[in-house]
């Protein structure tokens, strides 16, 4: 079966490395359709391919799929990140009916508008020590390889996913301030925008939070936690998880509703 939805947005994706998590992609992409599909960053991972490629045929298929969805009525809106950097120089074109663009601003069926953008501009260490940020993404590409090994044991002894990678990131304080301090800076920046909402990727930790008069939307990644917000026809906004083959809510929330709902199961 086929879910429609108004929107959908991904990010942080990482084709082209061993940690996408390409084929729950692909199936999550073929049981939806939407009006709009927003692609916020990261999507092909150039960094790490200069390391060390790995493109299978499910990323072909995630890519293939994706310029359907443009061809037969989707709006499609690429908005480049760090990872996906060089694809910045053409923003303000259209590729096969992708929009790319550096940040964009959407308007929800409510009325409410939701500035789109990466996020990476509000990470100090990316925009201003690159070199860190080269050096950390590799200790996380070894933390995904550790993760992957040690979740075919446990598929073997038949125990359910964990990821390594995002406990030891939630483990570690300076991670958790740094999550909080990068929530705040964009929160900060969208109040200067006239928005009613905020929308990025890049630190892989999905969440929806109202923060007063800004509502703050992360979309997470396909990495560790297979996640994505979506937009519902009657204007509800869901974060979901597709990292076990189906469909779960985590968050929903609507505009002028006074909390995001947590944990539902429908």
């Amino acid at each position: 079966m086929t879910t429609q939805y108004r929107t959908i947005w991904l990010s942080d994706i990482h084709l082209g490395t061993s940690g996408c998590q390409a084929e729950k992609l692909q199936h999550f992409i073929e049981h939806t359709q939407s009006q709009y599909l927003y692609l916020v960053g990261d999507i092909i991972d150039f960094w790490a391919m200069t390391r060390k490629l790995k493109w299978t045929t499910a990323h072909n298929t995630v890519v293939q799929k994706v310029l359907k969805r443009a061809r037969t009525g989707t709006r499609v809106i690429y908005i480049p990140g760090n990872h996906d950097e060089p694809l910045r120089q053409y923003c303000g074109l259209t590729f096969g009916n992708v929009e790319l663009h550096y940040r964009y601003v959407h308007e929800t069926l409510s009325g409410h508008t939701i500035l789109c953008e990466h996020g990476d501009e509000f990470d100090i260490i990316t925009r201003y020590h690159r070199w860190i940020a080269v050096l950390g993404d590799i200790g996380y590409t070894s933390l995904l390889w550790a993760s992957t090994k040690m979740n075919r044991v446990r598929s073997w002894l038949g125990m359910g996913h964990w990821s390594l990678s995002a406990y030891v990131k939630q483990r570690v304080k300076q991670a958790v301030s740094f999550i909080s301090e990068f929530e705040h800076n964009v929160v900060a920046h969208a109040r200067k925008q006239n928005v009613n909402g905020v929308l990025c990727g890049h630190i892989h930790h999905a969440e929806i939070t109202a923060h007063n008069d800004i509502t703050y939307f992360n979309t997470g990644d396909t990495v560790e936690s297979c996640t994505a917000l979506v937009e519902t026809l009657d204007g509800e906004i869901q974060l979901q998880s597709f990292l076990s083959g189906e469909v779960e809510i985590l968050q929903r929330y609507r505009f002028g509703e006074p909390n995001a709902k947590f944990n539902t199961d429908n």
